[in-house]
Order: C-alpha cells, then structure tokens, then sequence
C-alpha cells in the first residue's frame, strides 16, 4: 500500500478550503433564533386557518340547519328529493300500476313524493305533469294514478301493488 503524500502547495491548498469552508459556514449561519421564529410564525399561521376552517365549517352547519327548518317538505328537483326521501317523506309510489322507479324519481323531482300529492291532483294539474313529463295526454287519467294514490295513501288496496 502506498501512502499518500501531499505537496507542501497541495497542504496550502487543502488548508485555504477548510479555512474558507469554515468561514462561509459562519457567515450562512442564521442561528436558531431565525428558524424559531420562523416555525412559530408557520404555527401560529396554520392554527388561524385551522380556526377560519372551523368557523366556516360552523357557519355551513347553521345555514344547513336553517334551510332544513324553512324547506318545504318537497323541493323541485333530485336535491329536493333526495332531501325527502332522508327525511322518510316519500312514498313508493311503484305501487301505483303504470309507474315504474325510473317515473318514481321524475315524479319526485316534480315535487310528487306522496300518495297524497297524486290523490289531490287536480285535472290541469295531471295534464301538465303528463306534459313535463312526456306521457300521452290522458294516460293519468286512464291508469287511475289518483284514484290509486287515494286508496294506498288509505292504506288500503293491496291489488294496485306491481307484480
């Protein structure tokens, strides 16, 4: 094995770079006091974002409970019926013969969720669902859709159930 050895220029040299390594490490050095203060600033950030979350959170949670409160118990649209059918305000209106589940939630978004909404249909009012919907004008009328609402909102009618 051979030793290494160094010339007294290569020593200098070798030197010069410790020397100066050493001094850009002092003069690079922020001391803790700058990282510290920072990590307390990014704290102190994330815990008033963490407390805008939480206040927006709570906001959203009383608007909510608002809407709840001054909704109508049947709303236009799939919100709205969706909302109706958490809340156990829907019927199964498939047990109406001539109206399919695919018709149940157009019916819903409608603002039909009950046996008693279709019971208290009004003749304009069969004639304009049939139009919104796209049904032959009178097929309401010719299925007995009110006629078998009124029965099962009764409870009673177990033929008008599909097969």
């Amino acid at each position: 094995m051979t030793m290494l050895s160094f010339s007294p220029n290569q020593w200098a040299v070798l030197a010069l770079v410790l020397v100066l390594g050493w001094l850009l490490g002092l003069l690079s050095r922020s001391g803790g006091a700058k990282w510290r203060h920072l990590y307390e600033q990014e704290r102190s950030d994330h815990q008033a974002t963490i407390a805008d979350r939480d206040a927006r959170i709570a906001a959203a949670n009383a608007r909510i409970a608002e809407l709840e409160r001054t909704a109508p118990a049947i709303g236009a649209g799939t919100a709205g019926a969706i909302a109706a059918a958490a809340r156990g305000g829907v019927d199964d209106l498939t047990r109406i013969h001539g109206i399919d589940r695919n018709e149940e939630v157009r019916l819903n978004e409608e603002g039909y969720a009950r046996f008693r909404d279709i019971a208290r249909m009004s003749d304009g009012d069969e004639a304009t669902l049939e139009g919104r919907m796209g049904y032959e004008p009178g097929r309401i009328a010719r299925e007995n859709w009110r006629g078998q609402a009124a029965a099962l909102a009764e409870g009673r009618a177990p033929e008008y159930r599909q097969a």
